[in-house]
C-alpha cells in the first residue's frame, strides 16, 4: 500500500517527536522520583545526625543518653509520619529502639563502614532507612539506623509513571493528528504546483502557478517555475516565429525559380532568353544559399558548444584584409569605405566570430548608404577598446531600435522594396557579440544614418 506524501511527512514529525517526548516523559519521571526519594533521605539524615549528639558508648555498650527523648510524638505515635530508630552494635545485635518499632527490627548491613541508603519492608509495608556508623576513638562500634514509611513516596511515583504511561499514546496521537493537519496545509501549495503544471502543455504554455502567500522556499521555487515557463514561452514563440520567416523567405526564390523554369518549357526559346533565364535562377538559387548559411550560422550559435577561441587581432590589418576580399561586392553599390582604426590599436577576441559581426555590420552600412556616401570605421580605447561602424544613410527609426536584432525583421522593409536582405544579419551580429562578451550599442535616427559601436570587454 502507498503511503501519501502528507501520511509520510506525518510520519516522519511522529516519529522524531515520539522520541522527544519520551525523552520529556522520563526526564519529568526520574526528577520527581529523585526529588522524593531525596526527600526522604533528607528527612533520615537530619534524624540520624540529630539522635547521634544523644548516644552514649559505655563499655562497648550503645544506648539512648536520655531515654525520654523517645517518647516524643513522632516516635510514638506510628500514624503521624513516624521515624523509626534503632541502635546496633558491631556485631548487629540490637542494641536500642525508638518505641514505635515495638517487636519489630530494622535490617543491619554491618559490612559497611559508611552511611547506606536502602528500601526495605516493616511489618509488611514500605520503608526508606539510612544506616550511619557509631564511631568511638576513631573505630566502629556500632550503627544507628532511621527509617520512614515510603509508602506515600511509592504511591506517588508509582502514580505519576501510569499517568505518563497513560498520557505518552494520548500525546502521540494528538500530535499526528495536529502534525498531519499541518503537513496537509504545508503541501497545499506543492499540490497547486503539481496541478498547475500538469495543465501546461504547448497548447496553454501562457498559464502561471500562483504565488504562494508566504515567502519562503515554496514562494522561491514556485517564482523559478513561472521564471521557467516564460523562458519556454519566449523560446516557443521564437522558434516559431523563426519557422515561419523561415519558410516564407524560403518560398519567394523558390516560387521565382519554379515559375522561371516553367516558362523556360513551354516553348522554344533563343539562346539569349535561355541566358537571360538560367541566370535569374542562379540569383534566386544564390539567395537560398544565402539564407540557408545564415540560418546555419543562427542555429550554430544557439546550439554549439564551441568555445570562443581568443587571440590578439591587429583591427586595422584585419579590417583591410576584410575590405579588400569584399571590395568587388561593395564597390557596385558605390560604397566608399573610410578605415580610420589606428595602425597599433589591438583587441583580443576570436577573429573568426570578429569576421562575421564586422562583415556583416559594414554590409548593412553599404546595403543602407547612398551610393558615393562614405562608411566610417572608427576606434579606439576610450573610454574602452571599441570598434564603430558609422553610415549617412536613411537610419532606423526609433521604436524599431529593440526589434532590428530579431531574425527576419526589415525595418520599414516596404519603403525599400528595391534593397534586398533577408534580416537575419544583426541577429548574427548580437549572437556573436554576445558570446564574445561585447557591449553593442545602436544610435540611429531617421534620414541621418546610424551608428553600430561594439564595446569590447577589459
Amino acid at each position: 500500500m502507498t503511503i501519501s506524501f502528507k501520511n509520510r511527512i506525518a510520519f516522519s514529525y511522529l516519529a522524531a517527536t515520539a522520541l522527544l517526548v519520551a525523552l520529556v516523559f522520563v526526564t519529568i519521571f526520574m526528577v520527581i522520583r529523585n526529588l522524593v526519594y531525596t526527600d526522604l533521605e533528607n528527612i533520615l539524615s537530619y534524624e540520624a545526625v540529630k539522635h547521634q549528639k544523644e548516644i552514649m558508648v559505655e563499655s562497648g555498650r550503645i544506648r539512648f543518653i536520655n531515654r525520654a527523648e523517645m517518647e516524643e510524638r513522632e516516635h510514638r505515635e506510628v500514624e503521624v509520619n513516624p521515624v523509626f530508630i534503632q541502635l546496633v552494635d558491631r556485631q548487629g545485635i540490637v542494641r536500642d529502639k525508638s518505641p514505635n518499632l515495638k517487636e519489630g527490627q530494622l535490617a543491619v548491613q554491618p559490612e559497611f563502614n559508611k552511611p547506606v541508603d536502602l528500601d526495605n519492608w516493616l511489618n509488611g509495608k514500605r520503608i526508606r532507612q539510612r544506616q550511619i556508623p557509631i564511631l568511638d576513638q576513631g573505630k566502629t562500634v556500632g550503627y544507628i539506623i532511621t527509617a520512614i514509611s515510603s509508602e506515600n513516596a511509592e504511591q506517588l511515583v508509582a502514580t505519576l509513571q501510569r499517568l505518563l504511561l497513560g498520557l505518552y499514546p494520548i500525546v502521540l496521537i494528538v500530535l499526528f493528528g495536529v502534525t498531519r493537519w499541518l503537513a496537509g496545509r504545508s503541501i497545499v501549495p506543492v499540490k497547486t504546483i503539481l496541478e498547475t503544471t500538469n495543465r501546461i502543455t504547448e497548447n496553454n504554455l501562457s498559464e502561471r502557478i500562483p504565488l504562494p502567500e508566504q515567502r519562503d522556499e515554496l514562494h522561491h521555487l514556485t517564482n523559478s517555475i513561472n521564471q521557467l515557463l516564460n523562458r519556454i514561452e519566449s523560446a516557443l514563440e521564437r522558434e516559431k516565429q523563426f519557422t515561419a520567416d523561415a519558410s516564407h523567405e524560403l518560398r519567394t526564390p523558390l516560387a521565382v525559380l519554379k515559375g522561371t523554369l516553367e516558362v523556360m518549357i513551354r516553348k522554344p526559346r533563343t539562346p539569349e532568353e535561355y541566358v537571360q533565364k538560367v541566370e535569374v535562377s542562379i540569383r534566386e538559387i544564390d539567395r537560398m544559399h544565402h539564407i540557408v548559411e545564415q540560418l546555419l550560422t543562427l542555429a550554430r550559435f544557439d546550439h554549439s558548444a564551441r568555445q570562443p577561441e581568443i587571440a590578439e587581432v591587429k583591427v586595422f590589418e584585419f579590417l583591410t584584409e576584410l575590405i579588400s576580399r569584399q571590395q568587388h561586392n561593395w564597390s557596385v553599390a558605390g560604397a566608399v569605405i573610410q578605415n580610420n582604426c589606428p595602425p597599433e590599436f589591438t583587441v583580443k577576441t576570436d577573429p573568426y566570430l570578429l569576421e562575421i559581426i564586422l562583415e556583416n555590420l559594414l554590409s548593412n552600412a553599404v546595403k543602407y548608404s547612398p551610393s558615393g556616401e562614405p562608411v566610417i570605421i572608427n576606434a579606439g580605447r576610450v573610454p574602452d577598446n571599441y570598434i564603430a561602424v558609422i553610415d549617412h544613410g536613411m537610419g532606423i527609426d526609433e521604436k524599431d531600435h529593440a526589434k532590428i536584432f530579431q531574425p527576419f525583421y526589415r525595418s520599414a522593409s516596404l519603403e525599400h522594396k528595391t534593397i534586398k536582405g533577408t534580416g537575419l544579419g544583426l541577429s548574427l551580429v548580437q549572437k556573436a557579440s554576445a558570446q564574445l562578451g561585447i557591449t553593442l550599442t545602436v544610435q540611429s535616427e531617421l534620414q541621418k544614418g546610424s551608428a553600430f559601436t561594439l564595446h569590447f570587454p577589459k
